[in-house]
């Protein structure tokens, strides 16, 4: 059974830096591209970044992360980060992780609340 786990989130100062992991299982992290999504109160989810499958390392993002933040791959331990740095109020949302080619079910993904 394919399986994504978000964790990682939490309360965070606007400026400061939060790092987001998913865990895989049933699966190699690298088989499948993998994305970050979020979604805001009231607001549907929207793709915040993705990796690519196949032990391939292409990395693409959303046009508001603007270099903010880093996906990256652990092979060893089975787990795709999102690093985000610079963070602002409007990048609160649950965060989620899942396969890009087709949707596997969502998580509860992992609340971030950027805020003073």
């Amino acid at each position: 059974q394919l399986q994504l786990v978000e964790s990682g989130g939490g309360l965070v100062q606007p400026g400061g830096s939060l790092r987001l992991s998913c865990a895989a299982s049933g699966f190699p992290v690298d088989y499948y591209a993998i994305g970050w999504f979020r979604q805001a109160p009231g607001k549907e989810r929207t793709g915040v970044s993705c990796i690519s499958g196949r032990g391939g390392s292409t990395i693409f993002y959303a046009d508001f992360v603007e270099g903010r933040f880093t996906t990256s791959r652990d092979n060893a331990k089975n787990t795709v980060y999102l690093q985000m740095n610079s963070l602002k109020p409007e990048d609160t949302a649950v965060y989620y992780c899942n396969l890009v080619t087709h949707y596997i079910p969502w998580g509860q993904g992992t609340q971030v609340t950027v805020s003073s």
